[in-house]
């Protein structure tokens, strides 16, 4: 947990290190004035958006050193702590896909289109033979669609 007067003394720290008034402080972070003077004044507690938005912008401070006063603050450049790369980087998609149906032992393989690329792939799905497929639709995101029927192989 965060005790705030103790955040509220680190946050004062950077405000004396980079010479900057409250209100530039907020301008610079892209919040409003009255939500930092609030936080300041001891009347709120710093949001998790708000600690982000410190770090993100002023990279001299180490987020551990902010919310715990561990660490330092003007930040080493190399303290240990990196911030893991959360960006999700799309894999292939397998070319079949096997569903189990727990009720029955029959299987048949049908042919369903792949959704990201119609035009070239398409992926194998196991279905039970008591389960029939009545279309796909496929809705695209400039308002069309396409429609696909086992009677029908091409798109409607």
């Amino acid at each position: 947990m965060v005790n705030t007067d103790d955040f509220i003394k680190r946050l004062e720290i950077i405000l004396d290190y980079y010479s900057y008034s409250a209100s530039v402080f907020a301008d610079k972070m892209g919040v409003q004035r009255s939500g930092l003077s609030h936080l300041l004044s001891g009347r709120n507690k710093p949001s998790l958006d708000f600690v982000m938005k410190i770090v993100e912008n002023f990279p001299e401070v180490d987020l551990y050193w902010l919310l715990q006063g561990t660490g330092s603050f003007p930040k080493k450049e190399d303290s240990g702590y990196r911030i893991p790369d959360t960006s999700f980087t799309p894999t292939s998609q397998p070319e079949e896909t096997k569903i189990d149906d727990p009720f029955t032992e029959k299987k048949e393989s049908v042919q369903i289109p792949d959704l990201f690329n119609l035009e070239t792939k398409s992926s194998t799905l196991s279905v039970s033979k008591e389960k029939n497929i009545e279309r796909i639709v496929v809705f695209y995101a400039d308002g069309t669609f396409k429609s696909y029927s086992p009677e029908n192989k091409e798109p409607r």
